[in-house]
């Protein structure tokens, strides 16, 4: 009987896990999500309620087959966007999510087209990690590329 007890329970348990995973991911998506739709709302507090206080931003500039990082920071970017004109339109499309996550640390990868103003900008891929703190899920790091051709 104990031993049937401990299966049920261990079966319980490993069949339990697949949610709780599915849960977090998708707790994950909807940060990335908040962002971007904080993106197209110009709303500079809701874009910053993402970011973790120390968060770090950089975007990959090429160079023909060889890449350039560049730094930037949260706050001159929650600043810029908050300061666009009421007319401005950003649209950052995500056209995929691949989400792995390992306990409090999160890694998402977002292929993206961006279109400003309703004409294409660019695009390129978000890479984010996350962690999870006592607030929930924050950006902690991203790094982006950026390119005009090859686009889907």
């Amino acid at each position: 009987m104990r031993t049937k007890n401990l299966l049920t329970t261990l079966l319980a348990v490993t069949m339990a896990f697949p949610a709780f995973s599915q849960s977090e991911e998708a707790a994950v998506k909807a940060v990335i999500e908040l962002l971007f739709d904080g993106m197209r709302a110009k709303n500079p507090d809701q874009i910053a309620a993402v970011f973790s206080e120390d968060a770090i931003m950089q975007t990959i500039e090429t160079n023909g087959r060889t890449g350039v990082v560049k730094a930037g920071s949260v706050a001159d970017f929650v600043k810029g966007i908050g300061s666009l004109p009421d007319d401005a339109v950003l649209d950052e499309r995500i056209t995929d999510y691949q989400i792995a996550v390992d306990g409090p640390m999160a890694a998402v990868w977002t292929p993206y087209q961006f279109y400003f103003n309703d004409k294409f900008s660019h695009c390129g891929v978000n890479s984010f990690q996350l962690v999870k703190m006592a607030s929930g899920w924050k950006i902690v790091y991203i790094i982006d590329t950026r390119r005009k051709e090859g686009c889907i």
